[in-house]
């Protein structure tokens, strides 16, 4: 064999050798990548609570204290405890509200649910950018669902997953069953895989009137009130509002109604602030949220007209 001929061979030898190190230090990148991604979507100590059980109680004392137990470490926050009984659309739409604001990783519990120990399904949720959800599935999650999309749902097997000594309990699931629960999976002593068996990743949700636009006429929703004060939020956002051509000073026909009960039907300014309008007076603006929102400067519009919120709550709005 000739000289040249030994050097190409092992020339040959060495591009073999430098792409087989080569494949295998780009499959270590991936590894290390989808390692560093997992992570980053893990549980990190800390629990985020929501009930309407309010503070007049031991309630949420309790749930406290069976997370204190599972682990004394974890870093236990309150995101409201005065939802109105069994408003689980309200519920929904507070978790929907301040879940973003939150790091990846958080285990959120949820516990608005007039339908425990019925046949409602106790469930954890993933969602597609790494936030859990502990709570019944009876439309708590119908909002977040929505907003960040939802990766796998389980059930929770309370065989395993449920505070011990609590079996004869039927009416607290919030700490035998969703506080428990959540602080084994926040503290990383259960998987999200041990929470219990797969479900289809869907959820209920509650059925409402999306903001559109159809033929000059802006059709909403009114999710929550500005309870405080008594202004009507609603879901239209500023954008749809200046497609449709509604400036600041112009006046705008504004419809409430709940379900096909007419509440409210009159002509309103659309302005930047209540001060636009005299004392007692409606004017329409856009709120914190940059959503469409009806007021009395002073006032009390949603006790004036009787309008509340929910998935029955409908408004339409259009330029006069």
């Amino acid at each position: 064999m000739s000289v040249d001929l030994l050097k190409y061979h092992f020339t040959l030898l060495k591009n073999k050798m430098f792409m087989k190190g080569f494949k295998k230090f780009i499959l270590l990148l991936v590894i290390i990548f989808l390692v560093q991604k997992s992570n980053s979507l893990a549980q990190n100590g800390m629990l985020v609570i929501q009930t309407d059980f309010g503070l007049k109680d031991g309630a949420v004392s309790a749930m406290k204290g069976v997370m204190m137990q599972v682990d004394p470490s974890l870093k236990i926050y309150d995101l409201t405890h005065e939802i109105p009984a069994y408003n689980i659309w309200e519920g929904a739409y507070r978790l929907n509200q301040v879940a973003e604001y939150w790091p990846k990783g958080t285990v959120f519990v949820s516990v608005v649910d007039p339908g425990v120990g019925s046949d409602r399904k106790p469930i954890v949720a993933q969602t597609k950018n790494g936030y859990f959800f502990v709570t019944p599935d009876n439309g708590t999650l119908t909002f977040i669902a929505e907003h960040f999309g939802i990766a796998a749902v389980r059930i929770i097997d309370e065989k395993t997953n449920r505070l011990p000594g609590s079996s004869e309990s039927y009416t607290f699931h919030g700490r035998d069953v969703f506080a428990y629960t959540a602080a084994r999976l926040a503290s990383k002593k259960i998987s999200f895989a041990q929470v219990g068996a797969s479900l289809p990743a869907k959820i209920i949700s509650i059925p409402y009137q999306p903001a559109v636009l159809e033929n000059g006429v802006i059709k909403g929703n009114i999710p929550v009130l500005d309870v405080q004060y008594g202004n009507v939020w609603t879901n239209i956002p500023l954008s749809l509002l200046q497609k449709a051509g509604i400036r600041y000073g112009d006046e705008v026909s504004v419809t409430i109604s709940k379900t096909d009960i007419v509440k409210y039907n009159d002509s309103v300014l659309f302005g930047k602030s209540f001060s636009d309008v005299v004392d007692q007076k409606e004017i329409s603006y856009v709120n914190s949220l940059l959503n469409f929102s009806i007021a009395i400067n002073m006032g009390n519009f949603a006790a004036k007209y009787g309008v509340g919120s929910g998935g029955e709550w409908s408004i339409t709005v259009k330029k006069n």
